[in-house]
């Protein structure tokens, strides 16, 4: 088994519950750990996973859609990422909100998600 990770995608979206969240947005960042099998499989790009297309796949999500919960929004991530790309065997993805609404001094907010695939028993 090996991972594969993206660390620090940093996008542009509209998502929180305040209403100024959604007017004027903020900047999110993202990580995606997928693990898969790496064993056996070569060197081509046919048998893992594109990573160019995970990013597209999340910059899409991440810029084009909104929620008002980061926990939403990763666990919607973590489902179009499952489905999309089936040799992914478990992935974890976490939603950081650097500039969440909060008063005090903090250094980030997250949510993290963990989805495996279904073993078909």
């Amino acid at each position: 088994m090996g991972k594969i990770a993206l660390v620090g995608l940093e996008f542009y979206g509209r998502h929180g519950v305040k209403p100024e969240e959604g007017a004027l947005g903020a900047r999110f960042i993202v990580d995606v750990e997928l693990e898969l099998a790496f064993e056996g499989k070569g060197d081509r790009l046919a048998a893992t996973v594109d990573y160019a297309e995970v990013h597209r796949l999340v910059a899409e999500v991440v810029t084009r859609e909104r929620f008002y919960l980061i926990e939403a929004l990763a666990d919607h991530l973590a489902e179009r990422l499952m489905a999309a790309f089936p040799k992914v065997e478990r992935l974890v993805v976490r939603v950081h909100k650097p500039h969440a609404p909060l008063e005090g001094v903090f250094r980030d907010v997250y949510a993290e998600v963990t989805k495996k695939a279904s073993s078909g028993v």
